[in-house]
């Protein structure tokens, strides 16, 4: 989804367009001395990309738009569920000690958890296992719900939200991750079906440079 690269029969499409729009795909071929099919998948290209549009009996006009706006366009419609990754969940009825556990083997840096009916009912962080594990408390005499942060005092989303206004929420809140919930069946509570870190996000700007075009 990087800016594409534009061939130069492609440039030129653009700037018939710029200078005639709106225009017939029949008009651009004659000014090329090409036929409609040839020019099919450039158009195509140029429409589903973003710098082209095209009404039905009007014909095709250029969106004014550059580039990097397109690119910016394309990173604000991005959804958490393209990003998100499988949740770690631990029972309320853990111990801390557990927990820590649960955390260096599967290599997280937030747990989330839940209830008896899998609900979410509370989060913690390294930050709050760390300062749990501090003194000459017994570990595994410790029950993760005395750390953890309880609902409503969580901060969540939903698969459909905007990544862009989650990355938000943790750098105001300076948090590493959230918790993706769903509505529960019962409709009370939620249910935990993914989670949303600074490495997701870190992702999907990855794969934005790397991709061909925004498409």
């Amino acid at each position: 989804m990087r800016t594409i690269e534009l061939n130069k029969r492609q440039e030129r499409i653009l700037q018939i367009v710029k200078d005639n729009g709106p225009i017939t795909g029949e008009h651009i071929a004659d000014q090329l001395s090409l036929t409609r099919a040839t020019l099919r998948p450039d158009l195509a290209i140029l429409t589903m990309a973003g710098y082209l549009d095209a009404r039905p009996r009007v014909g095709y006009f250029y969106t004014g738009k550059t580039g990097s706006q397109l690119l910016t366009e394309k990173i604000k419609k991005i959804q958490v569920h393209e990003f998100s990754s499988i949740p770690v969940v631990v029972s309320e009825s853990s111990t801390v000690y557990e927990a820590i556990c649960t955390m260096f083997l599967e290599d997280v840096g937030t747990l989330f958890i839940v209830n008896k009916q899998s609900h979410l009912v509370g989060v913690v962080s390294r930050k709050d296992l760390l300062r749990a594990s501090m003194g000459k408390q017994e570990l595994n005499a410790i029950p993760i719900n005395i750390i953890m942060t309880r609902m409503p005092n969580i901060t969540f989303c939903f698969k459909e939200d905007h990544l862009l206004g989650v990355a938000q929420i943790m750098i105001d809140k300076q948090i590493d991750g959230l918790p993706v919930v769903k509505q529960a069946s019962s409709g009370e509570g939620f249910e935990v079906v993914g989670r949303i870190t600074k490495t997701n996000v870190t992702k999907a700007f990855v794969e934005l440079a790397r991709d061909e075009m925004i498409l």
